[in-house]
């Protein structure tokens, strides 16, 4: 089973949901860098179980350890390693997951693929995996804002039927975290909240979408041909639990006009050139062309919900499955650190390619 991502920048993700810990080994950062467990800390809680009533009860501080690889608040250039310690799992919750499959989860190909899963909590299938993710993520985004100015912002623009109109450009991480839903639209923030009320009080759950806008991304990164960026970025947000789409720049609407429509004129910004507007969403030919990315992410309705639910058992026999355990009714608010934080690795990643191709001294 593979769990390692990118090529410079390279992250392996390690542990299961209910094992004794998760986390992430990191290879790749450059020498120098500043590093705080507090800094990282800081998404991991906002990605962490148990944050409020619309997240799932499960209560686990999510504290990292930085292991290996930072001296004296700097990166060494060394693998860094780094653990959050699982301590609320309850696995007799899953004891009937062990022979019934939860229809649209992994269980089943999971047993078609390997023979043999651990089922408590669906294993290495469960989102706490992410947690590496985020934690890497979090060195990334550090590594792109003191090398580029890049600033990486997501958000809850959809839940079920209920949608956001505002300008992602306009968005800021404040406003998104003054909402429990993560929508940094008040009145659709309300709206969606009760929703995701509703479908929990019913034992059911919601799915949506999460817009990402990447302010001042490195200019000049990716490849034309296989490599390219938005390439790389639906590489990276389908990976995540849950997914089912991407777009990016005008997406599936664009196909609606006509080209004279669609292109992004070029202008003099000050004395640098950019482009009227941002249909292409930051990314021409590949290549990021310095303008802002904009990116969509859809996520499916979490597939465990607490309604009975007719499935068979690894016998093909019918039955009749009870879900247990603890569950997001909807897993958008605590996904949308988990799109910065694969837009954040994808970009370190093809930055320092492209430096290392330019050849350009080291980031001090």
């Amino acid at each position: 089973m593979s769990s390692q991502f990118g090529s410079l920048f390279k992250i392996a993700t390690f542990g299961e949901s209910h094992g004794p810990a998760v986390g992430v080994i990191l290879d790749g950062c450059p020498s120098g860098l500043a590093i705080t467990e507090a800094e990282i800390q800081a998404d991991l809680d906002r990605r962490r179980p148990g944050q409020n009533r619309l997240t799932t009860p499960r209560k686990e501080a999510d504290t990292v350890r930085i292991l290996s690889g930072v001296f004296e608040g700097r990166a060494t250039g060394t693998p860094i390693a780094m653990v959050v310690e699982n301590t609320d799992q309850r696995s007799h919750d899953y004891g009937d997951m062990q022979t019934l499959y939860r229809p649209s989860h992994a269980d089943f190909t999971y047993d078609l693929k390997y023979g043999f899963r651990d089922y408590r909590g669906g294993g290495r299938s469960s989102a706490r995996e992410t947690i590496g993710r985020v934690a890497a993520g979090a060195v990334a985004r550090k590594l792109l804002r003191e090398a580029c100015g890049t600033e990486i912002v997501a958000y809850v623009s959809q839940v079920g039927e209920i949608e956001t109109g505002i300008d992602p450009l306009s968005v800021s991480l404040d406003a998104v975290e003054a909402s429990l839903v993560r929508c940094p639209d008040p009145e659709a923030s309300n709206r969606m909240e009760a929703a995701i009320d509703a479908a929990r009080k019913d034992q059911d759950s919601l799915g949506g979408v999460i817009q990402l806008a990447i302010k001042r991304p490195p200019p000049a990164v990716g490849e034309p041909v296989f490599h390219r960026v938005e390439a790389e970025l639906a590489r990276a947000f389908l990976s995540l639990p849950a997914t089912k789409g991407f777009e990016i720049g005008s997406g599936f609407a664009g196909t609606r006009l006509r080209g004279s429509a669609h292109n992004d004129v070029f202008v003099n910004k000050n004395g640098t050139i950019g482009t009227e507007t941002n249909l292409s969403g930051g990314v021409q030919g590949g290549i990021t062309n310095g303008e802002p990315i904009l990116c969509r992410v859809a996520f499916k309705p979490t597939a465990t919900v607490s309604q009975p639910q007719r499935t068979v058992d690894k016998a093909g026999h019918e039955a009749v499955l009870n879900a247990k355990g603890r569950h997001d009714p909807c897993v958008l608010p605590r996904a949308v650190v988990l799109v910065e934080t694969m837009a954040a690795l994808v970009l370190a990643d093809l930055f320092l390619e492209q430096r290392a191709r330019a050849g350009l001294f080291p980031v001090k």
